[in-house]
């Protein structure tokens, strides 16, 4: 029982530090950011602060980690048949919904390239899954161009939908992906 009770308070205190930390950086840059300032926002003393993190690029890095990992285990699957690129895509703005802040943050942020990065390997490993198997003779090379072209297209496009504040939902951006991915964009604009 009190096992339960210091894993709620050491989860409750991790959140209020994240809470506090992501509030900070919708208005400031993360160089501006002090841990004596976040603890004081929530009300916890610096000691508590650093039984968890080492500052506060230790923290963004934790926090990234984190959500890099939910990524990689929400997009795991079995079948490959059943597993298209329409699905990898919904399951990945699925968690970028539930995850707005961060993500607003993530993308805001100069600090975001080795986050993009390994979401870049998390589409590459599932792009490479998904072709391989629709298309057996496809090279290695091949992959890694269509992969690099698809995920930065895609990621201008949950940029864009980002900045306008998720306007879409997560099907009509799925479906957006593909449709450029598979189809190209002169497909796309002609709409036959």
């Amino acid at each position: 029982m009190c096992y339960k009770i210091m894993d709620r308070r050491i989860k409750y205190t991790k959140n209020i530090i994240k809470e506090t930390f992501f509030d900070l950086l919708e208005k400031k840059e993360i160089n501006h950011i002090t841990v004596s300032e976040i603890c004081q926002i929530a009300d916890i003393n610096r000691a508590t602060f650093y039984r968890y993190y080492l500052d506060v690029y230790d923290l963004l890095d934790k926090i990234e980690y984190e959500f890099i990992e939910d990524l990689k285990a929400a997009t795991k699957q079995g079948n490959e048949e059943q597993y298209t690129i329409t699905s990898f895509a919904k399951q990945l703005l699925e968690i970028f919904i539930k995850n707005k802040q961060l993500v607003r943050i993530l993308f805001n942020s100069k600090n975001t390239i080795r986050c993009l990065n390994d979401i870049l390997e998390i589409a590459y490993y599932h792009c490479k899954k998904v072709w391989e198997y629709e298309f057996p003779n496809i090279k290695e090379e091949d992959i890694e161009y269509a992969t690099v072209f698809i995920f930065n297209g895609a990621l201008g496009i949950i940029n864009f939908w980002i900045q306008n504040d998720f306007d879409k939902n997560i099907d009509e951006i799925s479906l957006l992906i593909t449709k450029l991915s598979y189809n190209g964009i002169k497909r796309f604009i002609y709409k036959k």
